[in-house]
């Protein structure tokens, strides 16, 4: 049997191609008689309405919005961070009645999915540089979250201030800071950085932020020495358990440690805890993301709120405007027990 087309349903019914687009595209173009007889009529032949892709390259808009993000779906979705950001985003495209399309930041390329979306949001620097250039060459409208693309609109907080205002609130002259840091390197493991080359710190939110500490401890003239700055792949409770452990080891032993997630500092509190390490009294601790659970925990964690759901509604907004310019949202400091 040959496929169903709009054209062959027309003839075969004997009425315009007009009319059966408007059946199931534009009802109010018919009368409802009309209508349920045209549907009907269609349901027998088998056939169910034009295709929904030839139709988004021909109008040039499917209503479907995807979100590219920088790791794998299942990291990325169980991070919480990211999944506050994926409920703003889909709260506020369900307002405007459009539909989210997610998409790995690990995948080769975006052929797949370029025809069949209206644009792309990117959440996060992907790794795979390939990606970044197609997102950089693609004719759809394309915005970015937490890094910039040049020419492309981008929404994002000031990572470096936030993180040198987190400093400073903790740090004095007399102390020992070690960094937990996230994605500084190209490892998939735990380890101090010590001579590696920083990944890509043009575009990395995480440099960003070690700027900032380090601008800090500038003003206290505080040296960030080697083996006190440890890169962590992921932003989880194993990795971040090592990297305390082993940082916690260290002679003479930190008094600060300011990490680049809440989930690395949390893991980090643990682990003092266990050692008898007291806190603040002999370690302070300060995280960056604002998520739920440094209410819950005690001491409660001083950290940087991002508001990581005002920002997924903040890009979804951003990518819908006309605007191209880059947008800086606010965050807040918020000063817990552990420092």
């Amino acid at each position: 049997m040959s496929k169903l087309t709009l054209k062959s349903v027309a003839k075969t019914l004997g009425v315009s191609t007009a009319t059966i687009s408007n059946a199931f595209n534009r009802p109010d173009q018919l009368s409802v008689a009309l209508r349920e007889k045209i549907l009907s009529a269609c349901a027998e032949l088998g056939y169910f309405g034009p295709n929904k892709a030839a139709q988004s390259l021909r109008t040039g808009s499917s209503g479907i919005v995807a979100v590219i993000l920088s790791d794998s779906l299942e990291y990325m979705v169980s991070d919480p961070v990211a999944s506050q950001f994926l409920q703003g985003v889909t709260r506020e495209l369900e307002r405007h009645k459009l539909h989210l399309l997610l998409f790995s930041g690990s995948s080769a390329n975006l052929d797949a999915i370029s025809d069949f979306v209206d644009g792309f949001i990117c959440y996060g620097a992907p790794r795979n540089l390939a990606l970044i250039k197609q997102l950089a060459q693609s004719p759809k409208r394309v915005l970015t979250v937490d890094f910039d693309l040049p020419g492309r609109p981008s929404v994002n907080i000031d990572n470096e201030q936030a993180a040198y205002q987190s400093a400073k609130a903790v740090i004095n002259k007399d102390d020992t800071v070690a960094i937990l840091g996230l994605r500084l390197i190209d490892a998939s493991d735990t380890r101090p950085v010590l001579d590696a080359p920083l990944w890509d710190n043009q575009s990395s939110i995480a440099h960003r932020r070690l700027d900032g500490y380090q601008r800090a401890m500038a003003e206290y003239d505080l040296i960030l020495r080697p083996d006190y700055l440890w890169h962590i792949p992921e932003s989880n409770q194993q990795f971040a358990q090592y990297a305390a452990r082993s940082v916690l080891a260290l002679n003479p032993r930190p008094t600060v440690l300011l990490c680049m997630s809440d989930l690395i500092a949390l893991s980090a509190m643990r682990e003092a805890l266990q050692l008898g390490i007291a806190i603040p009294e002999q370690l302070k601790v300060v995280g960056f993301d604002g998520i739920d659970e440094t209410l819950r925990y005690h001491p409660t964690l001083s950290s940087v709120w991002q508001f990581s759901d005002v920002k997924g509604e903040a890009a979804v907004r951003a990518f819908l405007s006309a605007d191209n310019s880059p947008q800086l949202l606010p965050y807040q400091l918020k000063l817990g027990e552990s420092s």
